[in-house]
């Protein structure tokens, strides 16, 4: 049975005094915090999240962006940053922990598949 991580952009934040353990190793692992980050990254920076709700994959902080062309067609990045692109565009969360989504960065069409497989993104 697939586990999907969902909460609606509406949705308040969760409380900040919240523990460490609470945010980061729950039953979200982590997706949860990663997308209100990335929703306060979107007050903090417009132009970024311009830049993702036009389908660009930008770096941020874990690993998925893709700024400029590579050799690669493909490449792998984690579910924490599709998180964060998700709130940094103003979207809804969205994730099943069980599936690698796929995205094509509409800069340089890298196909980036998203993974919570920690062997496959190093």
């Amino acid at each position: 049975m697939s586990q999907r991580i969902t909460r609606s952009y509406k949705d308040p934040y969760r409380d900040k005094s919240m523990s460490w353990q609470k945010r980061w190793k729950d039953y979200d692992e982590g997706l949860i915090i990663c997308w209100e980050n990335g929703k306060e990254l979107r007050k903090k920076k417009p132009e970024l999240a311009k830049k993702a709700k036009n389908g660009e994959l930008p770096k941020l902080v874990w690993k998925g962006g893709v700024d400029e062309e590579t050799k690669a067609s493909k490449k792998y990045g984690s579910l924490k940053y599709l998180a964060v692109w998700q709130g940094l565009r103003g979207d809804d969360l969205n994730i099943d922990l069980d599936e690698e989504p796929e995205l094509v960065c509409s800069k340089t069409k890298t196909m980036v598949i998203f993974t919570n497989d920690i062997k496959k993104l190093w």
